[in-house]
């Protein structure tokens, strides 16, 4: 389960999202889409969670990689 405010480290990055880096979860939409914010924490993407895991998917003319991934770090439960 995601909850805003959870913390995400990104492990697969591309323009917009870096590897390694931490982010926060925005709003949710339901269970399965949210945003996950920017650097700055006043823009974000949408993301999905579903079993391919975390990520965010963009449009290949948009980014060279189509798909950002991430992993659930915070020390609340890791269930996702």
């Amino acid at each position: 389960m995601i909850n805003t405010d959870d913390t995400l480290r990104c492990t697969q990055g591309n323009d917009f999202y870096t590897e390694g880096k931490i982010y926060k979860v925005g709003r949710i939409v339901n269970n399965k889409y949210f945003q996950i914010l920017t650097d700055n924490n006043t823009d974000h993407w949408y993301a999905t969670l579903d079993d391919k895991g975390i990520y965010v998917s963009f449009d290949s003319a948009v980014v060279e990689t189509e798909r950002a991934y991430f992993e659930k770090i915070d020390n609340s439960s890791t269930d996702y």
